[in-house]
C-alpha cells in the first residue's frame, strides 16, 4: 500500500464536536430560510400554490438544502454510531471528513440543483452578511480541514486496495443486513453480472431463469408479512436487496419494485379477501404485478387521469390509454388507476383496480381482449421493456376493485409512495456503487505515460468525491428505511433520499465514465450502460423537480415557524 500523506487534524473526537455543533448551526440556518422563503410564496396566511411555483429558484432550492441538511444530520449520526461501536477506522473517518466538508462547502457557495443549475444563499433571500453569521469558526474549519488534496489522496489510497469489496467503508448496518447483501452479492455476481450489459445490448427480457432464482431467494415477497407467504422483512433489507441487485443490473433490482408497490397497495388497501388471494401469489413470484398509473400528456399530474371504467354488471369496461409502463407484456395482474367518478375531475374520482391480465409475449405482447399495445425503447434500463398500452372495453372482474370502494385509488396509492422512493434510492446507491466500481478497476488497470490512471489527482479526486457522496446517500437512505420499519411518517426524508440518490448515482456514473476517456464512449464497456440506466433516476418515481416542489412544502409548512 502506497503511503499517501494522511490529513494532520484534530483527534476524532474534536470532529465529532465539531460535526455535531454544525448540524446544529445548519438547522438553525434551515429554520431562517423557510421564514425567507414562506414569506415570498404566501397568499394571507396560506402557502399560494401558484407563488411557490413562480418562486420554484427559491422553493426548490431550499428542498436542496433541507436535503443537506438531513444528509449530513446521518452522516454526524453514522459516525457517533461506528465509534461507539468500535467500527470507525480511517476510511470512514475521511468519508466523513471530506463529506461535511464538501457539503458545507456546497451550501455556502452553491448546490448543484442539476448541471448548470446551482442554488446560492442569496437566492433565499440572504445578503452576504447574514450568510456570513452562519459560517461558524467550527464549520469554517470543517471546509478548510475537510475536502482537501490529502483527505481525496488519501482516501483513493484506502479504495483502490479495496477493488471488489462489497462496500467502500463500513456501511453502518447490523450483521444481518451484511449477511443479506452478501447473500444477494453472489447470487447476482454468478447469475446477473456476467451477462447484464448483453441484455442491455440485445434489449433482451431479464431470463425467466433468473426470475425463477430471484423468487426463490424471496426477493418479491421480501416485506409481504409471513402469514401471507413472505419473509415478514424491512424496508432495510429491501434496501440491502436492492442495492445490491441495481448494482449488478438496475432492471433486475427494478423487477422487484413492482411486487413491493403491489404488495403494499394491497397490504394497506386490499380486502381481507385480496389479501388472501394475492398476496401468497405475489410473494412465490407466481404471479408478476406492472404498476399502470401514467398516461400521455399528464406525467405526475395524476389528478389529470382520463383513462376511465365504467361498471357494468360484474364486470368494469375499461377504455383509455397509459404510457410508461414498465414489464407489462410479462405481468399478470395490474394495478391499473382509472378514473370511475366521470363527474369527478381530480383524485377523488380515481379508483385502484387489480386487473388480471394474460402473460404475452414480443410476437403477441397483450393476447387480451380490448387491449393493445406498442414498446417504447429507451436508452437504459432495458430487460424489462416500457410499453404504450390502449385500453378498449378491457374488462375488469368488479371484485378486484382495491379495497371494495370506489374514489379510494388516489389515497391508496399515496400509501405506497415513502416505499417506493426509498426502494429507488436504494436502486440509486446500487448504481453509484457499480459506477464507482468501474470506474476504480479502470482507473487501476489502464496505464497511461507510464503509470495507472488512479495516479492522477483528477482521477483519483473523482473516486474520493463518488466515495464520499455514496457513504453519504446509503445513510440518508438507511434512515428513512429505519424511520419507515419503526412506524413513523417518513415521507420527507424519503423524498430526500430519492432525490439525492438520483443525483449522485449520475455524477458516479458520469465521472466514472470520464475516466474511461474514449473508451468509455464505446456500446462495449458497461460504464456505457451504467451512465444510461443512472439517467433514469432523476425522472421515474418523481421527477426530481417535482420530488424538490413537495419537500419544500413539507419544510414550509414545518420549519421557521417562530
Amino acid at each position: 500500500m502506497s503511503t499517501a500523506a494522511m490529513p494532520s487534524s484534530e483527534p476524532e473526537a474534536t470532529l465529532a464536536a465539531l460535526t455535531a455543533n454544525a448540524v446544529t448551526t445548519l438547522d438553525t440556518l434551515l429554520d431562517s430560510a423557510s421564514a425567507k422563503v414562506r414569506a415570498r410564496v404566501l397568499d394571507g396566511e396560506r402557502i399560494s400554490s401558484a407563488r411557490m411555483e413562480a418562486e420554484q429558484r427559491a422553493t426548490h432550492g431550499l428542498a436542496w438544502m433541507a436535503t443537506y441538511v438531513e444528509s449530513l444530520r446521518q452522516l454526524d449520526a453514522y459516525a457517533t454510531r461506528l465509534s461507539e461501536q468500535g467500527r470507525y477506522g480511517k476510511l470512514e473517518d475521511l468519508i466523513v471528513r471530506l463529506g461535511f466538508g464538501e457539503y458545507l462547502a456546497q451550501i455556502f457557495g452553491g448546490i448543484p440543483m442539476n448541471q448548470g443549475e446551482f442554488v446560492r444563499l442569496s437566492d433565499l433571500g440572504f445578503s452576504n452578511e447574514e450568510a456570513s453569521n452562519f459560517r461558524t469558526s467550527q464549520i469554517e474549519t470543517l471546509i478548510a480541514e475537510g475536502n482537501t488534496t490529502d483527505s481525496r489522496l488519501a482516501l483513493s489510497e484506502l479504495i483502490r486496495h479495496q477493488v471488489g469489496q462489497s462496500t467502500f467503508g463500513d456501511c453502518g448496518l447490523e450483521d444481518t443486513y451484511e449477511q443479506i447483501r452478501n447473500e444477494m452479492r453472489r447470487f447476482a455476481e454468478g447469475n446477473v453480472t456476467p451477462h447484464a450489459h448483453q441484455w442491455h445490448l440485445n434489449n433482451d427480457y431479464i431470463p425467466m431463469e433468473v426470475v425463477l432464482q430471484m423468487a426463490e431467494l424471496g426477493v418479491f415477497g421480501l416485506t409481504i408479512p409471513e402469514e401471507f407467504g413472505g419473509l415478514g422483512l424491512g424496508k432495510e433489507s429491501m434496501c440491502v436487496v436492492s442495492e445490491e441487485l441495481s448494482r449488478a443490473y438496475i432492471g433486475v433490482g427494478s423487477l422487484g419494485t413492482r411486487s413491493e408497490i403491489a404488495a403494499e397497495l394491497i397490504l394497506c388497501g386490499g380486502t381481507d379477501e385480496q389479501k388472501q388471494k394475492w398476496l401468497p401469489l405475489i410473494a412465490s413470484g407466481e404471479i408478476l404485478p406492472t404498476a399502470v398509473f401514467t398516461e400521455p400528456n399528464t406525467g405526475s399530474d395524476l389528478a389529470s387521469l382520463k383513462t376511465r371504467a365504467v361498471k357494468d354488471g360484474d364486470t368494469w369496461m375499461v377504455h383509455g390509454n397509459k404510457t410508461w409502463i414498465t414489464h407489462p407484456v410479462r405481468a399478470d395482474v395490474m394495478t391499473l388507476l382509472v378514473r370511475t367518478n366521470p363527474d369527478e375531475t381530480g383524485y377523488k374520482g380515481l379508483s385502484m383496480f387489480l386487473a388480471e391480465k394474460p402473460r404475452g409475449t414480443d410476437e403477441e405482447p397483450f393476447p387480451a381482449d380490448g387491449m393493445t399495445g406498442g414498446e417504447i425503447e429507451v436508452l437504459g434500463y432495458r430487460g424489462m421493456k416500457e410499453y404504450e398500452i390502449g385500453f378498449d372495453g378491457f374488462e375488469v372482474k368488479a371484485e378486484n376493485l382495491l379495497g371494495g370502494e370506489e374514489g379510494q385509488g388516489f389515497k391508496q396509492l399515496m400509501q405506497t409512495f415513502e416505499g417506493a422512493r426509498i426502494q429507488t434510492a436504494a436502486r440509486a446507491l446500487g448504481v453509484a456503487q457499480c459506477a464507482l466500481d468501474l470506474g476504480l478497476r479502470y482507473a487501476e488497470d489502464r496505464i497511461q505515460f507510464g503509470k495507472p490512471l488512479i495516479a492522477f489527482p483528477r482521477v483519483s479526486d473523482k473516486l474520493a468525491i463518488m466515495a464520499a457522496e455514496l457513504m453519504i446517500a446509503r445513510q440518508l437512505t438507511y434512515f428513512s428505511a429505519w424511520e419507515k420499519d419503526s412506524g413513523r411518517r417518513c415521507d420527507l426524508q424519503a423524498g430526500m433520499a430519492k432525490l439525492l440518490g438520483a443525483r449522485v448515482a449520475w455524477a458516479a456514473a458520469d465521472n466514472a465514465l470520464q475516466i474511461h476517456g474514449g473508451n468509455g464512449f464505446a456500446l462495449e464497456y458497461p460504464i456505457s450502460r451504467v451512465l444510461c440506466d443512472a439517467r433514469i433516476l432523476n425522472i421515474f418515481e418523481g421527477a426530481g423537480e417535482i420530488q424538490a416542489q413537495v419537500i419544500a412544502r413539507r419544510i414550509l409548512e414545518t420549519r421557521g415557524l417562530d
